[in-house]
Formats: structure tokens, C-alpha cells, sequence
């Protein structure tokens, strides 16, 4: 019968929370990172080993794990509710501090830019929301702004408040980005109405849309890069 190997009983250069003050967080596996948030394992496997497996069971994926919910992380052997949460607030709070990066010196030079400045944070959404990046003249983002949260329709964006914001802050031009939690990529009508109206209004105000990009999980679709805009 094979006897469970504590972390405690490794060398001292293997566990990971001494490997993390001598070598740094970044040479610590995500197996690693999450067993020193749960503190220990079950009976039969170490934290990280625990760790581990509950990865390989979402094929090793950050992302497809941030889309797990409370009960399904509960149902680990070793996993309780307090483990769980830890997990889940890991998560939570990798996703803000991406979308908190310092943005000065951001250039947004193509729809690429816009899909990876706004993947982390909009990637695993239940509803739609909408973004915008005001920029300058060396297209440099000035403001990173929500606009709208639960769908894209003239009920929900002010185009209004969107002038209103880019001139406040001077911007020369300007960036949409939404998302589609259906994983759909194409646009609906009602983004091609809004796309319209913010491409007609920014005009007006001697303001260029550059693109309006519709993300989903792994994909995007830009108005620019469609001749659309």
C-alpha cells in the first residue's frame, strides 16, 4: 500500500513554498502556485498533488479552470468549500489585475492589440459588455472605459456620453470592443447599428473610430480588418 509523501517530509529546495523565497514566484508550476493557496491536501495526495489533478481534469488550462463553478471544485476529494473559494478569489483577482495594467504607453497598432488587451478580462463573461479605449494622436490609450453591461442596443450605449468622455479627455480616436459570451463572433444587427451611430458621431467631432472588435473565448472579429469602419 503506498503511503502518502507529505510535503513537509521533501527537500526543503522542492517544497513549494521554500522554492518560491529561493527561486522566485515564476519558477513555480500552477500546481505549485494553487497548493500553497490551499495550504494541504487529502489523505492520499500532498497539496500539490491534489493540485495536480484537479488541473489535468480542465486539460492543464487556467482558463478552462476560471470557468469552473463552486459545486465543481467542491466535488474534488480534498477540496472544501474554504478551498474552493480560495481557488475561485485567485482567479477573481488574476482577472482584475489584467485588467488594471498600467495603460500608459499602450499602442494600439491593429485589431490584435485590442483582442489581448481586452482578452483576460472579458474572455470568460457571462453577459455582454462594452469597452472603449480613448486614444491620441500617436494612438497611445489615454482611458480604458465601460460603457454598457447586458447587451448592445441603443437603449444601453449613450453615444452621447461617449463624445462626451473622448473630448474630455482630447482623445483624436477611439476603439469599441464588446463581447459575446455565445461564443457567436459574427456581429448582430444592433452592433452594426451602434457601430454606425458611434462612427457617424465621432466623425462630427472630428473623431476617427479605428475599430469596433467583438471578442469571444479564442476569437474576435473586427470591423476594421472587414473593411467595415
Amino acid at each position: 500500500m503506498n503511503k502518502k509523501l507529505s510535503i513537509n517530509s521533501w527537500a526543503i529546495e522542492d517544497r513549494p513554498r521554500e522554492k518560491m523565497i529561493m527561486h522566485g514566484a515564476s519558477c513555480l508550476s500552477n500546481a505549485e502556485l494553487l497548493a500553497i493557496l490551499i495550504g494541504s491536501g487529502n489523505r492520499d495526495e500532498s497539496a500539490v498533488d491534489l493540485m495536480k489533478r484537479v488541473l489535468a481534469n480542465y486539460r492543464n488550462d487556467l482558463v478552462l479552470l476560471d470557468k469552473a463553478s463552486f459545486e465543481e471544485l467542491c466535488s474534488f476529494k480534498g477540496i472544501g468549500s474554504v478551498k474552493a473559494i480560495t481557488i475561485l478569489a485567485a482567479l477573481e483577482f488574476g482577472k482584475r489585475r489584467a485588467n488594471t495594467s498600467p495603460q500608459d504607453g499602450v499602442v494600439i497598432r491593429c485589431s490584435d492589440d485590442i483582442y489581448h488587451l481586452f482578452y483576460p478580462q472579458m474572455c470568460n463573461l457571462g453577459v455582454e459588455e462594452c469597452w472603449i479605449l480613448l486614444l491620441n494622436q500617436g494612438a497611445k490609450v489615454l482611458e480604458k472605459i465601460k460603457i454598457s453591461s447586458g447587451g448592445l442596443t441603443a437603449t444601453l450605449v449613450d453615444v452621447r456620453c461617449i463624445m462626451r468622455d473622448a473630448l474630455l479627455k482630447r482623445a483624436t480616436s477611439l476603439v469599441v470592443c464588446h463581447n459575446h459570451p455565445s461564443g457567436n463572433v459574427h456581429p448582430s444587427q444592433d452592433d452594426d447599428n451602434i457601430t454606425m451611430k458611434i462612427r457617424d458621431a465621432a466623425t462630427l467631432m472630428n473623431i476617427r473610430l479605428l475599430d469596433h472588435v467583438i471578442l469571444t473565448d479564442g476569437n474576435f472579429y473586427s470591423y476594421a480588418d472587414e473593411g467595415r469602419i
